[in-house]
């Protein structure tokens, strides 16, 4: 029989399953979805997770992409046989990807919010998920090699439990947001638990080729409880909260990070200049704006011949004086009279930081701040409150740094000349 009579007949096949399922009660579909997952807690040492972060990789992940993509009707086949787009060229965007044998089987995007935004935010309303604060990350670009489609979720399971554990304990995101088919998004909310988004259903979607799309959130926070009663009980390899948050795998290698940042950046200059330039003519038709943004982003020399040229009114784009990084380091305050408060820093820049406290902080007193900048670097500074609701959300302060100490300006500085989270782990040259 012709391949190409086989896929019809599984096609027609498909389209009636879904059918039935469509006819039967909404708990009682979500209870069929459940039913199909089978979560190994002990994976073949032949799969691998791990962030993309050489050229092979990463070209791998593109085309596996490009092809679920094509396949599916998400975009036309592109020249270079990738799907690469400007979100991936963000130090703001992470990559991971499943290899079995060393061959790229699965991957996925994680996309943070950024000057850039994100895909699905000129489609769908945030507004009511901003309200609950926390970041914001789209997982976006997910792909699954054919050949492991249907082994009953070995690359797709471990592949998005790394993305929550990733997601949750090193991207700093509290809502996971996603864009996906109609006859996908049961899926996201039988398993995950994520809700739609307002004005959830987009005729369409142009990131996706004009394909229907339906919006919907997960937030990380409160994941665990929600899903708890649907998993109570469940064996083993049936729990999918246990495993994406009790068991852990061999198989996952998580980033080891010198200081506490939130992100993994990979594109060096040379690997920005394959995919964006020479693969690609992904910065060839970016509007003003985006390459000032791209400017300000890396504007280290190293980066300056691979960017598109500098608009020449800088594309509106106003740069901070004093560069800002997204940070998690845990620190304390004392005041004058004993008092302490515990802080959660979220931002740095050479003379001032973005904190989080539980507690009210007094505004526009000097202060003694202790920051764990990293595994073994503790910075003690003065350190002013100047402003509360620093992100428009209590409990968030803006601070200014009176006297960054040495260990503080070794930090900025190592953060300022490196974009690569290998920079950075192995900044000994710009802490000299």
């Amino acid at each position: 029989m012709a391949n190409g009579t086989i896929k019809a007949i599984r096609k027609v096949v498909r389209q009636g399953l879904r059918r039935l399922l469509a006819a039967l009660p909404r708990q009682t579909r979500f209870a069929v979805y459940r039913s199909f997952v089978d979560c190994d807690p002990a994976p073949s040492s032949r799969l691998v997770l791990k962030i993309a972060d050489t050229r092979q990789e990463l070209e791998a992940c593109f085309s596996l992409l490009h092809d679920a993509y094509v396949d599916a009707g998400f975009m036309k086949p592109d020249p270079s046989g990738m799907r690469v787009t400007i979100y991936h060229a963000l130090p703001t965007t992470t990559t991971l990807c499943a290899k079995w044998d060393g061959e790229v089987v699965g991957t996925i995007s994680l996309i943070r919010e950024s000057a850039f935004g994100f895909p699905l935010q000129k489609i769908f309303d945030l507004s009511a998920v901003r309200l609950k604060g926390g970041n914001l990350a789209e997982v976006s670009a997910l792909a699954v090699h054919p050949k492991f489609r249907k082994t009953g979720g070995a690359i797709l399971f471990p592949l998005m439990k790394f993305m929550y554990e990733y997601a949750t304990a090193y991207f700093d995101t509290r809502h996971l947001l996603i864009a996906v088919n109609p006859n996908r998004i049961e899926m996201y909310e039988s398993l995950l638990f994520f809700e739609r988004l307002t004005a959830n259903i987009v005729d369409k979607y142009d990131f996706a080729n004009g394909a229907p799309a339906v919006g919907a959130a997960l937030d990380l926070h409160q994941a665990p409880t929600v899903m708890a009663p649907a998993y109570a009980g469940k064996a083993p390899r049936k729990n999918l909260l246990a495993y994406f948050t009790e068991v852990r795998l061999a198989n996952v290698q998580l980033p080891n990070r010198r200081y506490f940042t939130t992100n993994d950046p990979v594109l060096t200059p040379q690997l920005l200049d394959f995919f964006f330039n020479q693969a690609t003519e992904g910065f060839v038709n970016l509007d003003p704006r985006k390459k000032a943004l791209l400017h300000s982003i890396y504007d280290l020399p190293a980066y300056r011949d691979i960017l598109p040229d500098f608009p020449e009114q800088g594309g509106g784009v106003h740069l901070r004086q004093h560069r800002r990084f997204s940070v998690k380091c845990p620190g304390r305050m004392s005041v004058d009279g004993g008092s302490e408060f515990e802080l959660q820093v979220i931002e740095v820049s050479e003379y001032g930081f973005q904190a989080y406290a539980r507690e009210g902080l007094p505004l526009n007193v000097w202060s003694s701040a202790t920051v764990h900048l990293g595994r073994s670097e503790v910075s003690v500074v003065k350190a002013l409150a100047v402003r509360d609701k620093a992100n428009g959300f209590n409990g968030f302060y803006g601070f200014r740094v009176g006297e960054p100490d040495l260990i503080w300006r070794k930090f900025v500085s190592a953060l300022e000349n490196g974009h690569t989270h290998e920079d950075l782990e192995h900044s000994t040259m710009f802490l000299a």
